[in-house]
């Protein structure tokens, strides 16, 4: 491809995605809401998004413009004639970097328009950084928006991470080939606790690691299956002895499976 030829489009149903340095507003039909958090996406993949992000509640909430997504395509960033992103590591070693004059590039077009770190994160999705958890989801739903820089290869340039002071985060004590899964996890996360994105907004109370602890067993009709009944008391009607139940069993389950959250909140309470 020359500097001169256009990108092929590539079709992904509602989606077209083409070789663009300004952000790319992934999902069409009307205008976004007055002031709706966005995503954005530095990648080397843009054709990954916005992936499951469009189904579900999630993708409701998207063609509603509560929220919208945009992919910054790492590649039209890139030196010379092949726009190359990435070059081999200082000191030698196995793989490749990301360059820091080429994330740089990417990173101030994502940039613009944007109020400044407090109220838009940039984040790379990282696995020595903090790992996500629901307060930081909590966190992003009250900003503005988010840059999320996705990793490819052996990482990036650690210059450059230091000049735009981004936060790293990890989904968990794993490895991935790159970002992309990482960050649609996390957006997930993030825009089910936005305004209008959930029908029941108490739900996001109840659930897991809301209140620190594990969610209580959840059960529905039919009230026997297979010779197993549910609990007597969540078909009493007496919602004090409900709710006294259901905190009892988020107690045990996470004192069983979690110790380290169990710690956490038994520390918390003294």
């Amino acid at each position: 491809m020359t500097d001169e030829t256009p990108a092929p489009k590539r079709s992904h149903g509602r989606v077209s995605i083409s070789l663009s340095g300004q952000p790319r507003d992934l999902m069409g039909g009307p205008p976004r809401v007055k002031g709706a958090w966005t995503a954005r996406i530095v990648t080397l993949f843009p054709g990954a998004f916005p992936g499951v992000l469009s189904e579900s509640l999630t993708g409701k909430a998207m063609d509603l413009g509560l929220w919208a997504l945009e992919t910054i395509d790492l590649r039209p960033f890139g030196e010379g004639r092949h726009r190359n992103v990435d070059d081999t590591p200082a000191g030698g070693g196995a793989g490749m970097v990301l360059r820091a004059d080429v994330v740089a590039r990417a990173l101030r077009a994502a940039d613009a328009g944007t109020p400044g770190r407090a109220r838009w994160p940039v984040v790379y999705l990282s696995p020595r950084g903090r790992r996500f958890d629901q307060a930081m989801a909590r966190r992003w739903a009250t900003c503005d928006g988010i840059t999320l820089l996705c990793g490819r290869f052996e990482g990036v340039d650690e210059r450059v991470l230091e000049a735009f002071g981004v936060e790293e985060v990890s989904l968990g004590d794993f490895v991935l080939t790159g970002g992309e899964i990482a960050a649609q996890a996390m957006i997930d996360a993030t825009v089910r606790l936005l305004p209008g994105v959930l029908g029941n907004a108490a739900s996001t109370e109840e659930e897991s690691h809301s209140a620190g602890l594990l969610e209580h067993p959840q059960y529905t009709r039919p009230a026997v299956w297979e010779g197993r009944e549910i609990p007597a008391v969540l078909l009493s009607g007496n919602h004090a002895e409900i709710a006294k139940w259901r905190r009892a069993e988020a107690e045990r389950l996470t004192r069983e499976r979690r110790p380290d959250l169990w710690a956490r909140h038994e520390t918390g309470r003294d």
